[in-house]
């Protein structure tokens, strides 16, 4: 077979891939360092198929009696140790073993009908697949997509799954990034977990990991010394080569990637981990061309692209026609740091830029990012760049991800680390403000286990892991002490990972039901109330501090939602108070004056009893102006006179009113 004929038949230009009518598999790998390359096939040893070299170190050939199933490993030079495929699409002994050909085409896809996902009104949800449930596979978490949909969850944003060594781990340190990983089931396991998320109405995207590889199973460099940048580093080892000799096989390499993920996994979209680390001083951003190789991958499907960025650069979100990158959100920490001060009453560390003061969250909840461009202290330069003329949907804001959680000492979740009406506070906050929000796993019921960092590798590397989580986690001083350093777990250890999943049935306990309830009237109002369901720009809000741990987020309402007075019918005020009771008498402040005619009446309140909450009064008197509780975080709604005189007390809400009905029932 020639190479153009080959190249008419394949689907990706690298990797095995088998052949229509019977043909057999076609192989092709990059070996720019290599002058002889043979595939060899488990079930035929001592029968190799030498490969024709092409162009750039290429190298390619046609095994007849291969097929879908058939194991193979790669025999390089004279070298006699076999070495699995860099394009491996499934990885069935681990990274060391074997790969497995797999043909894509024969899954039976039922989500013809799907149309994909933008950024327009996402409900995000962090997974880890090994953790998400007991038996931590995508048959069991697919069991669980139902229950995410009806809490309000709109994305499932799963944690990497490439494939990495070990048997647990949070496949950061992936090395086959086109094998799922073989611990969470086979490659059509994964189809049918994506499958299944679109029949429920769930989008899927998955976190993908390009700015470097993992330390065990790495094995690129058997084949070119090329894939790695001889000038560029990151934090986790050798950056990968996007702009220096050797660059172009590279580059398809990672752009042959995305295409995989979407055509052959129907994914919606990718959260790129640590944008930042991708250096690339070409002409064309690797980020550019991979946004614009997606987007063309997935036809008429809307996809969802998302950055960590740690400088915060927002061309990441600009048009590519004016020096962007054209995706679509970045993961904001300054929102998290923020809320995490106010929470907890700690500044050390990474938190030292902020004081989880009333102005960061207004600031917030208007522009994005706080840090657009300012001086620094924990890096000791400016951070940040412009984001003012930016939607809100631009940004990702949580209270909880992996590694913050992993970060503290001890893996503990949020309500382990500061008091229940603050929590409930803060996530009223997070769920109701423009921004696109994200739950981690668990977060939606308090879950009571911890999630800590946990990898599995042989002992000379579990040992330098360790003492470089010990070190992480050292740079907050109340960690560092000798008493916090004996607390922390071996990340090697199987009860680490085992104590790392979460037990869904505590969503019916005490406390974590109150909790669940919480996020699932919040995530209501978001999807029902007008100030929330629509797309936000730029002006939809406006806020202001009105105490030392309180402030008011005004929701305009706009007239083509049905609004009266201008739209001033759908204005919503949002006030949180992360401090002690505020009495205000006078209340100079015009963002809290009703629209004509009207009165404020409060539709939710953290405070709720239903939630676990002691209640709330009403926020407004008239003898006595407006008192503000403590921990609490209120919605408002304007109504006529005779309304407010009948509304004596504020609705009951529905998830409040099913788990009444169903305590009745028992």
């Amino acid at each position: 077979m020639t190479k153009e004929q080959a190249d008419r038949v394949r689907r990706l230009p690298v990797g095995a891939e088998q052949l229509p009518n019977g043909l057999g598999v076609h192989f092709r790998v990059w070996a720019s360092k290599r002058r002889l390359v043979r595939v060899v096939l488990d079930d035929r040893p001592d029968s190799p198929v030498t490969l024709e070299r092409e162009a750039e170190g290429y190298f390619a050939g046609l095994a007849p009696r291969a097929r879908a199933g058939t194991l193979y490993r790669y025999q390089v030079d004279d070298d006699p140790q076999l070495y699995p495929d860099p394009v491996s699409r499934y990885q069935p002994q681990g990274v060391h073993g074997p790969s497995q050909v797999v043909d894509a085409d024969e899954f039976r896809w039922t989500d013809g009908a799907w149309a994909g996902i933008n950024s327009d009104g996402q409900i995000l949800y962090e997974m880890h697949v090994g953790t998400f449930t007991k038996e931590g596979t995508w048959a069991a978490a697919a069991e669980r997509l139902e229950d995410l949909r009806d809490l309000g969850i709109t994305c499932v944003e799963v944690m990497p799954v490439n494939e990495f060594a070990g048997r647990w781990g949070w496949g950061y340190d992936g090395v086959q990034l086109f094998a799922p990983y073989h611990h969470y089931g086979t490659p059509d396991d994964m189809r049918r977990f994506i499958d299944r998320a679109h029949a429920v109405g769930l989008g899927v995207i998955l976190d993908v990991v390009y700015n470097h590889l993992g330390p065990d199973g790495n094995y690129a460099s058997v084949f070119s010394d090329q894939y790695f940048s001889p000038t560029h580093q990151t934090d986790w080892g050798d950056a990968m080569n996007f702009d220096a000799a050797g660059s172009r096989p590279v580059r398809e390499f990672f752009l042959c990637n995305v295409r995989m993920w979407i055509e052959e996994y129907h994914l919606d979209g990718f959260r790129f981990d640590a944008t930042q680390a991708l250096v690339d001083e070409s002409e064309r951003h690797i980020l550019a061309e991979i946004t614009e190789v997606a987007r063309r991958s997935a036809g008429n499907r809307a996809i969802y692209l998302v950055n960590e960025n740690e400088p915060q650069h927002t061309q990441l979100v600009r048009p590519i026609d004016g020096g962007g990158c054209g995706m679509d959100a970045l993961w904001n920490d300054d929102f998290h740091h923020a809320a995490m001060v106010a929470m907890t009453g700690h500044s050390e560390a990474y938190y030292c830029d902020y004081r989880g003061a009333p102005q960061e969250f207004i600031s917030a909840a208007k522009w994005g990012y706080l840090y657009q461009g300012q001086r620094y202290k924990w890096h000791e330069r400016r951070r940040g760049t412009p984001a003012l003329d930016l939607p809100p949907t631009a940004f990702i804001h949580f209270i909880q991800n992996h590694d913050q959680i992993a970060n503290t000492a001890r893996g503990d979740r949020l309500h382990k680390v500061t008091s229940p009406g603050e929590l409930r506070a803060m996530t009223a906050l997070l769920l109701l403000m423009p921004q696109t929000p994200m739950l981690f796993q668990g977060q939606e019921f308090a879950a009571s286990s911890p999630f800590y960092y946990f990898s599995d590798h042989h002992e000379d590397l579990s040992k330098l892991i360790a003492a470089g989580r010990a070190k992480e986690i050292a740079q907050f001083p109340s960690a560092a002490s000798p008493l916090m350093q004996e607390q922390l777990v071996d990340p090697s250890a199987p009860a680490t990972f085992e104590r790392s999943k979460i037990d869904h049935s505590e969503a019916d306990r005490p406390f974590h039901a109150e909790i669940y309830r919480l996020h699932k009237e919040l995530l209501r109002l978001r999807r029902e109330e007008p100030a929330f369901k629509r797309v936000q720009r730029r002006g939809d809000i406006d806020g202001a501090v009105l105490g030392a741990g309180a402030f008011v987020l005004r929701f305009f309402g706009r007239p083509d939602h049905g609004g009266e007075s201008g739209g001033q019918g759908d204005d919503r005020l949002l006030i949180v108070n992360l401090g002690q009771d505020l009495a205000l008498d006078p209340a100079p402040e015009p963002l809290l004056g009703a629209p004509p005619g009207r009165r404020w009446f409060t539709i939710f309140s953290s405070e709720d009893p239903c939630y676990g909450g002691s209640g709330t009064a009403p926020l407004e008197t008239e003898a006595e102006g407006w008192h503000i509780p403590g921990r609490t975080t209120v919605l408002l709604r304007p109504v006529n006179a005779a309304e407010a005189v009948v509304a004596t007390r504020f609705r009951v809400a529905p998830s409040c009113q099913e788990a009444k009905h169903r305590e009745q029932s028992v």
